[in-house]
């Protein structure tokens, strides 16, 4: 009796157990793999295609997955120390954009394609700002993202990559560029308004000449002018104008009465 029911309680541990492996079993071969993922399935380290998304069925110990993910993925260039053409030391720092797009190239092709991407990143901002001057870095920073984009788009591209696109972040100038950059601008400034100044003075020069041409043609208006500014300067009552007389000073008035009364009509 007791020997029966020994074998019996045996009987069903093994069976747990078994149930236990069996259960595991099925879990190693099925896999879920997400709308963004994909699976790079080995058998027996033979590479048998790109699976999913959905529910994937693996041969338990001979097949071995690999998931990619195949969103954009982000990642920061170190701050580089560089020197730009004209020999000025900056430190700049960028951020590159990149998705998966072929799944089997970037797990066959190169060992970490992060790794990889990263120091060419790297490399390459070294290299392309390496040949600009420091107005050129500081003005065409959209081209210059445009051309190291081309640049490691081109270099992953075997590797199954795509970079869609590079941002630099920041550009470190030192204090003493800082300041010669400020005296520089400040120059300018002055140099605009010399010469918005002379511009103004030029154009005031022409005028007078045109004013003095026409009271050459017309003494009269010239008297009448000079008139004006007496009665102007009469305003302040406080001053003696001695002025010459002559008879052309009833001219003179008959001119001014003959253009008020013309005035007056209109």
């Amino acid at each position: 009796m007791v020997l029966s029911l020994q074998i019996g309680i045996g009987t069903i541990i093994g069976l747990i157990l078994l149930l236990l492996i069996i259960v595991i079993i099925l879990a190693s071969a099925i896999r879920v793999v997400r709308e963004y993922e994909r699976a790079v399935i080995f058998r027996l380290g033979r590479v048998i295609g790109a699976k999913g998304p959905g529910l994937v069925l693996l041969v338990p110990v001979i097949d071995q997955p690999r998931i990619i993910d195949l969103r954009i993925l982000t990642f920061d260039v170190p701050r580089q120390r560089i020197v730009t053409r004209d020999n000025v030391t900056v430190e700049v720092d960028a951020v590159v954009y990149m998705r998966v797009e072929d799944p089997l190239a970037s797990v066959l092709r190169v060992r970490d394609f992060q790794i990889a991407t990263s120091l060419l990143a790297q490399t390459t901002l070294r290299d392309v700002i390496g040949q600009v001057e420091l107005d050129d870095l500081l003005a065409r920073r959209d081209e210059l993202n445009k051309k190291i984009q081309l640049i490691l788009d081109e270099a992953t591209e075997p590797w199954g990559i795509k970079v869609t696109n590079v941002s630099i972040r920041d550009v470190v100038i030192p204090e003493s560029m800082q300041r010669a950059m400020a005296k520089q601008a400040e120059a300018e400034r002055e140099r605009r308004s010399r010469v918005i100044m002379a511009e103004g003075e030029l154009l005031a020069a022409q005028k007078m000449a045109d004013a003095a041409a026409a009271y050459a043609m017309n003494p009269y208006a010239m008297r009448l002018r000079e008139l004006q500014t007496w009665a102007e300067i009469a305003r302040e009552k406080n001053l003696i104008i001695v002025t010459e007389g002559g008879g052309s000073l009833g001219s003179l008035v008959g001119v001014a009465r003959g253009v008020s009364q013309q005035e007056g009509k209109r």
